[in-house]
């Protein structure tokens, strides 16, 4: 029983970890990650963005949100980046719509 304890042990140490973060932070990084891409901005024509607001996540994993600016619509899809270790998900944009 007591080898069984210290393997028990070794195997929970070993298993990677991963980091919570709350809501707010893990939202603030996804917004983060659609501001700063480039894509999303020549898509929205450089226009000023008037809301961005999630739909959640789809059964494929990916996070949908939505861009508004005065003339577009835009669906951004995030891609979750999970962390080599210990670490926060960090996202990748994954499509983007055209703009309605």
């Amino acid at each position: 029983m007591k080898l069984a304890s210290i393997v028990l042990g070794i195997v929970v140490a070993a298993a990677p970890a991963h980091a919570a973060v709350s809501g707010f932070h893990d939202s603030a990084e996804q917004i983060g990650t659609i501001l700063s891409s480039p894509e999303v901005a020549d898509s929205l024509r450089q226009a000023p963005v008037d809301s961005i607001t999630t739909t959640g996540a789809g059964g494929d994993g990916l996070h949908e949100w939505r861009v508004r600016t005065r003339d577009c619509d835009l669906a951004v899809h995030l891609k979750p980046v999970q962390p080599k270790g210990i670490g926060k998900t960090t996202y990748l944009v994954d499509t983007v719509g055209e703009c309605r």
